[in-house]
């Protein structure tokens, strides 16, 4: 925003005020001086700034505002404009009017007013000048008034012409009114082009012809030219989510459209109006102005705050009056003065030191915490005025357990021979169809879903590697899926997935290299859990609802020890396979992190005990039993109800066919014995393996095999 120091003089007495210190209050408190400028007319130099401030502050956007941030920053009173002195009586006038409804989530006040009787339109030569040092060519219409009280006030009026809005609705009495556009309905703008409309668009209409998009442009036919003889001026507070969505979505951004975008409050709104037509009253002395529309802004009740002396001293610190021997800090007095000067309603209790604060309608935006009061407090005051030294902590920080978590696990699957990889946390549609979660405001509509699982990522990168000549990549990667629960509302997790199995391997080189088969990938699994000392057990379920990421018959959910799902392994799907032209060899797992984390913070400490220096007993037992018997049962059943000298039970054989019964499993256990103490004899491992047999027989009716 380019401003001339000679406008804002007029609203604020800057005239002794150095130049330099000028830039530097204003660059201290947050409002960066881009470039300053000399202009001549007349013979006469007037000197411009072009600033910009943060998106939090558009109150500050126009000479109103930040003259008042100028008097706030050099304490100084700003001086009475002359409109608002006779405005009074608008603000009255409008208590008796009757409130038409506008839609009030889209449109927080409305108010327009028939202008009528005008005769002259040239600008007046002062205020061609202060559009020229703000970077803004005069028109000598309409226009030139549009601007310069957006300029000053930072409002942007929409000016129709009256005579044509009521020749085409054929009514002088019409209503105005604000409604959705229709699917496919054209609308031909003021800047000749036609734009394709839907629902998602709000119309201003006048007896149902639309005559703006609200916010943002007027219609063609009600365009304000040099005949005009009465007008017809909106001044409105839109929306700005909705401007601005709109605006995005037209491809169309106008000076007004920028204003709404910024979020304007609706404080000054009616003084805008006095100052609008005050000044078409200059060239138009008989200017008969009538109330035409109202929709009374809705009263919202002020923040209060409350503001702590010890917080402000412990963020802001020491002021640079200290000494070796003893700290200075911003006063009770100064911290007061300073909330004054911005207009806030301060009430202290030296009791317990603290403020009670109000923060006006004007800066509800971005006075929101404390610390937002802190941080005025440290601008008015001068943060160049506070000791710039870091405050000393006794606590030294440590890491916490999110990290240590991902530190262990990344260190296991980095052992096992994966990489971890990155991927875009966003999908294609086209591609990523089940469970999708669309975006509103996608920054690429090829990448507008968000993710629910990480393994269809990392599926494309072992695809792209091998494109690429990289055959050997085995990959893993932390990252949030996002999916809708059973009510339909969007829940965000951590997850850890990973990909491995697709290159061949040889554990020695005579040997031929081999590709891994299911028992080598569920054993790299069983090893990564077993390193981070978490106890789980696998069970079969078909995942045919899992995005067609795994196997129906060749994958497995793994659950924790107190049955809580962790998440699921198992071989790629065929169909995927084919899809991503990858190799049917790829196994695929995806875990909850949360829960992963949730487990080792139980088991913070490993037990250790002495290993044993006595020898081990190895003994195989076959048995038939029933086929639905699975292992994993087998094996809990036995350890619970056997010796604790039974140190491991392995699976060595499974045969199914010839000799065996229907429904029925050959099954070869491999049993280790070994005692913590003395050699163990014959005798007490053959009664051992007695009682097994027994075990096995009686609790799942097996048949020993001699």
């Amino acid at each position: 925003m380019q401003i001339s120091l000679k406008w804002v003089n007029e609203l604020v007495h800057i005239e002794t005020v150095n130049l330099e210190n000028l830039i530097e209050k204003l660059t201290l408190g947050g409002f960066e001086v881009e470039e300053i400028s000399e202009i001549t007319m007349d013979g006469e130099k007037r000197i411009t700034l072009n600033i910009s401030a943060t998106a939090n502050r558009s109150d500050s956007l126009s000479i109103q505002g930040i003259s008042l941030e100028i008097a706030a920053l050099l304490n100084k009173t700003p001086k009475v404009s002359k409109y608002s002195i006779n405005e009074f009586h608008w603000s009255k006038k409008l208590q008796y009017l009757s409130n038409n409804f506008i839609d009030k989530n889209n449109c927080l006040e409305f108010l327009g007013i028939n202008l009528e009787n005008i005769d002259k339109l040239t600008s007046p030569k002062w205020l061609k000048k202060k559009l020229i040092c703000s970077n803004i060519q005069p028109e000598n219409n309409f226009k030139d008034f549009q601007n310069y009280i957006l300029l000053e006030t930072g409002y942007p009026f929409e000016f129709y012409d009256l005579g044509k809005i009521r020749k085409k609705i054929d009514n002088s009495n019409f209503k105005l009114n604000l409604r959705s556009g229709k699917i496919n309905e054209k609308f031909l703008a003021n800047n000749n082009v036609e734009y394709n409309l839907d629902n998602s668009i709000l119309i201003v209409e006048a007896n149902q012809f639309p005559i703006s998009i609200s916010g943002i442009i007027s219609h063609k036919s009600v365009e304000c030219t040099k005949n005009t003889k009465s007008l017809l001026v909106e001044g409105s507070i839109f929306n700005a989510a909705k401007i601005r969505r709109q605006s995005r979505q037209l491809g169309l951004r106008t000076a007004r459209s920028s204003k709404y975008e910024k979020a304007l409050q609706n404080i000054d709104l009616i003084n805008a109006f006095y100052q609008l037509i005050s000044l078409l009253r200059i060239s138009n002395p008989n200017l008969i102005c009538k109330f035409h529309t109202l929709a009374k802004p809705i009263v919202r009740n002020n923040r209060t705050l409350v503001l702590s002396f010890n917080n402000i001293k412990k963020v802001l610190g020491p002021t640079k009056e200290s000494t070796q021997d003893l700290q200075k800090y911003i006063s009770v007095d100064q911290i007061t003065k300073s909330l004054k000067r911005l207009n806030f309603d301060v009430k202290y209790q030296k009791i317990n030191q603290t403020w009670q604060v109000v923060i006006p309608s004007l800066r509800s935006d971005d006075i929101i915490r404390e610390i937002d009061l802190i941080e005025e407090i440290g601008r008015l005051y001068g943060f160049d005025n506070f000791l710039t030294r870091l405050p000393k902590f006794k606590k030294i920080g440590e890491k916490d357990l999110s990290y240590k978590t991902r530190q262990k696990l990344t260190n296991c699957l980095l052992n096992l021979g994966l990489n971890e990889l990155i991927q875009y946390s966003l999908v294609n549609k086209k591609t990523y169809n089940i469970n999708e979660i669309e975006l509103i405001n996608p920054l690429v509509k090829d990448y507008a879903n968000l993710r629910s699982s990480l393994l269809f990522n990392l599926l494309k990168s072992i695809k792209k590697n091998i494109s690429q000549s990289n055959l050997e990549l085995e990959g893993f990667e932390y990252g949030h899926v996002f999916f809708k629960n059973d009510f339909n509302e969007i829940q965000e997790i951590e997850n850890i997935a990973g990909v491995f199995g697709e290159y061949q391997v040889k554990k020695s080189w005579v040997e031929k290299p081999k590709l891994s088969n299911w028992f080598e990938a569920k054993g790299k699994i069983e090893h990564l859990f077993k390193k981070l000392n978490l106890s789980i057990y696998w069970k079969y379920e078909e995942l045919r609802n899992e995005e067609n990421f795994f196997h129906p018959y060749c994958s497995a959910v793994i659950y924790l020890k107190n049955r809580q799902k962790l998440g699921n392994f198992g071989q790629i799907h065929p169909i995927t396979a084919r899809k991503l032209n990858l190799s049917l060899n790829l196994y695929l797992f995806e875990f909850n992190f949360k829960f992963i984390q949730n487990e080792l913070e139980k088991n913070q400490l490993a037990f250790y005990q002495e290993y044993s220096t006595y020898p081990k007993i190895i003994k195989d037992l076959s048995f038939v039993v029933n086929k639905n018997i699975s292992f994993n049962y087998l094996e809990k059943v036995l350890y619970l109800n056997s010796s604790h000298f039974l140190k491991e039970i392995n699976l060595i054989d499974k045969y199914l066919g010839k000799d065996i019964p229907i429904n029925k499993t050959s099954l070869c256990l491999q049993f280790i014995f070994q005692s913590d103490r003395t050699t163990l004899q014959t005798k007490e491992i053959e009664n051992i393996l007695n009682n097994i047999k027994r075990i096995l027989s009686t609790k799942f009716d097996a048949k020993i095999r001699t």
